[in-house]
């Protein structure tokens, strides 16, 4: 069969292969400690669920608007006016299946070929898949370690060619839990407004934050970046709904409608009752402090992880402010992260994800959703891989 040229330039996602791999070796009886996975290891918080079963009730298992039910579109835009300071209003607002939809019904509507996307790198892996699908071309722009893996404006400044459209950035970060102060993203929005680019702002990981911080959306900076800025967030991390797929883009409105005609001819409507159940995620009184919980007890995980890692021989590794990862650095070893990860899953039976993945090859990414006793384990098992090696 004859494939269209566009798919042979995907690459598989390495995070869904190691889990698939991980998940074999345990239907297998094999003792395994995973740390792939990009999800919260918690239930979704009950009112949340019995949000969307009441909706199930009452009869809301039809059809609906493309671009979302009202009611949640409306609580979409109040969320964002009173916690980030932009002032979206329900038209501005598109409702998707997960905040994977909402990028690449995004890059669908303003990328075409000849077009160049700014990457900072590490980057989240689907980034680049999505501009390649849409025929544009990704510039990677390796961050340093040293500078907690951020974008300097200097390195934003160069790689600007007359083809640069687009710069995604991520704040909490997937994979490096880094984030972004304001004075710099002030700097940041300052040269994207000057050199007429647009940015993709994704904030899905934005109420996972630890240290008494709080995330800035780089849309708020002003009315000139506000006009250039496209939100992607979703419901999946911070209230522990990765299985109900619900995501949303905001955006100038002339995007939203462009990508509310894309999805109509795509995957119409996200699920009726879902859609009750973020409308509890938003608007209920106890969503707060569910979110609060989880994201306490992450922030003990946090610690005890990177405590664990940094005091291993041959490893060093930026403390996260957000999210629930850690991005250590292996080139101590030696090693590459897809050999580093294959031998640490068939010698120790560790499951990380190979950095390469998101491109940065010296380095693996860690979850901590997942429970103490695991991550106690797993440090134990990968100092004894450590050990031979430096």
């Amino acid at each position: 069969m004859k494939l269209a040229s566009r798919v042979a330039h995907l690459t598989p996602s390495m995070t869904l292969a190691i889990a698939a791999k991980a998940k074999a070796l345990k239907a297998e009886g094999v003792d395994i400690c995973g740390f792939g996975a990009g999800e919260p290891d918690f239930d979704t918080p009950p009112h949340i669920c019995e949000a969307a079963i009441q909706a199930i009730r009452d009869g809301h298992t039809h059809y609906g608007p493309v671009a979302g039910m009202p009611a949640l579109r409306e609580a979409i835009a109040s969320k964002l006016a009173e916690e980030n300071g932009l002032p979206y209003t329900p038209e501005q607002v598109m409702v998707s299946n997960g905040g994977k939809q909402t990028l690449f019904n995004a890059a669908m509507a303003l990328l075409e070929p000849g077009d160049e996307v700014i990457l900072p790198a590490p980057y989240w892996l689907s980034y680049p898949e999505m501009a390649t699908l849409a025929g544009a071309e990704s510039v990677v722009v390796p961050t340093s370690e040293a500078n907690g893996f951020k974008l300097t404006p200097e390195q934003l400044k160069g790689a600007i060619t007359p083809r640069s459209k687009l710069l995604i950035l991520t704040s909490p970060s997937n994979p490096t839990g880094t984030m972004y102060a304001r004075e710099e993203l002030e700097a940041i929005a300052e040269i994207v407004v000057e050199r007429d680019l647009y940015v993709i702002s994704d904030e899905i990981y934005e109420k996972l934050v630890y240290d008494g911080a709080t995330a800035t959306s780089i849309g708020s900076l002003g009315a000139e970046i506000f006009a250039r800025t496209i939100l992607s967030s979703g419901f999946a991390k911070a209230y522990a709904m990765t299985g109900w797929r619900l995501g949303y883009l905001a955006g100038p409105l002339e995007l939203i409608r462009a990508t509310t005609a894309i999805q109509s001819h795509s995957t119409s409507n996200v699920c009726s009752f879902a859609q009750y159940g973020a409308l509890a995620a938003y608007t209920s009184p106890e969503s707060e402090p569910a979110v609060a919980k989880m994201r306490d007890t992450f922030d003990r995980r946090r610690h005890v992880m990177h405590d664990g890692l940094v005091s291993i021989p041959g490893i060093t590794c930026v403390k996260p402010q957000g999210a629930f990862y850690l991005f250590p650095n292996i080139s101590g070893t030696g090693l590459k992260s897809l050999a580093f990860c294959d031998r640490l899953l068939e010698e120790q039976q560790v499951a990380a994800v190979p950095g390469i993945a998101f491109g940065a090859d010296d380095h693996i990414r860690l979850s901590y959703a997942t429970d103490l006793e695991t991550i106690e384990q797993g440090l134990f098992r990968l100092r004894a891989f450590m050990e031979p090696l430096v």
